[in-house]
């Protein structure tokens, strides 16, 4: 029998090594938090559509701050380079 190649494993590897993930402040992570609430029981009521967009953003925004707050080196990052 042949042995099947494992395509996945190797493209997850490569993309793995070559992302820099910088850590994001916790001010971050709270404004995504109150913007999202905000535009989503505030704004819902004045203008849906726009309150839909500025959730779907919010909610980019705490997804990106998970992320960040999970993968990104703290002990290696400079802070002030940025």
């Amino acid at each position: 029998m042949k042995k099947k190649k494992n395509y996945a494993k190797k493209i997850r590897n490569k993309v793995s090594r070559n992302r820099r993930i910088a850590p994001l402040k916790a001010s971050f992570m709270i404004v995504s938090i109150i913007g999202f609430f905000v535009s989503a029981f505030w704004l819902y009521g004045l203008t849906p559509s726009y309150a839909t967009a500025f959730a779907f953003l919010f909610f980019c925004m705490f997804i990106a701050s998970l992320i960040s707050m999970t993968y990104a080196p703290t002990e290696d990052y400079d802070f002030r380079k940025g």
